[in-house]
């Protein structure tokens, strides 16, 4: 694999479209009201009685809703320690640049959660009335119902383990662009498998976690374009035509 100095420039990207996309579907999420969406799918997996189906479950909750988010943390573990090893005169130092992006996309990409969730007050399908909870369901937008206690539940936190790893299609695509393809398969991929399997566990509503994609992929296509991006040198002009003599 050449390092990261020995590329002239990025390929080509259009950021209109990849800026501007998961905008409009921001804007669409905001004004269009996904609730009915959101909870005809999390009563498929809510039986009246019983609770959500995945609550209890080992797979979803150990293995998908602990492991993997633990994977996640160690791989951001190795990039800052690559990171700080690449400021020494070692082997790394090439790679720098591409390491420290990985640093701010994830740190940034799942770094914004919390504070999101603290913000907005937003309760887990498993709180409210509708689902065997006490609390008062409300939109995105509107003032909160009177809570026992405020919700924490918006953004998806768990679905940013798999759409932050986004940031790796990113620092490949320029080169290794098979790779980088395969390394954008694998973070939709997580990052679904791990939303799917909050919703069944009531954790969270399908867009939640819509809402945590378009976070990390526009932040980690914001970090790119900051930091990565080469944009392909513009052509000098023509010389002008000389005199005929």
């Amino acid at each position: 694999m050449n390092p990261p100095n020995q590329i002239p420039h990025s390929r080509s990207f259009n950021f209109t479209l990849g800026f501007g996309l998961p905008l409009l579907l921001m804007a669409a999420l905001l004004f269009g009201d996904p609730s009915n969406l959101d909870f005809a799918l999390s009563r498929q997996f809510y039986e009246p009685g019983i609770g959500f189906v995945g609550r209890h479950s080992w797979l979803l909750e150990d293995f998908l809703h602990d492991r993997v988010k633990q994977l996640v943390i160690v791989i951001g573990v190795l990039a800052i320690a690559g990171f700080l090893l690449s400021l020494l005169p070692t082997r790394l130092a090439p790679w720098r640049r591409s390491l420290g992006y990985l640093v701010l996309a994830l740190g940034l990409s799942t770094s914004i959660v919390t504070p999101l969730k603290t913000l907005t007050g937003v309760h887990c399908p498993w709180s409210l009335a509708e689902f065997g909870g006490a609390e008062t369901f409300t939109p995105l937008l509107s003032e909160r119902a009177p809570a026992l206690k405020p919700g924490r539940c918006w953004p998806g936190g768990h679905a940013s383990a798999g759409f932050s790893l986004l940031a790796l299609f990113f620092v490949l695509r320029d080169r290794r662009p098979r790779t980088a393809r395969i390394a954008l398969a694998v973070a939709l991929g997580l990052g679904t498998v791990l939303s799917v399997g909050r919703v069944m566990q009531g954790a969270h509503f399908f867009s939640h976690n819509l809402w945590t994609l378009l976070f990390d992929w526009t932040i980690c296509l914001a970090c790119y374009r900051l930091v990565l991006y080469r944009a392909v040198p513009a052509m000098p002009p023509l010389l002008a035509e000389q005199p005929a003599r």
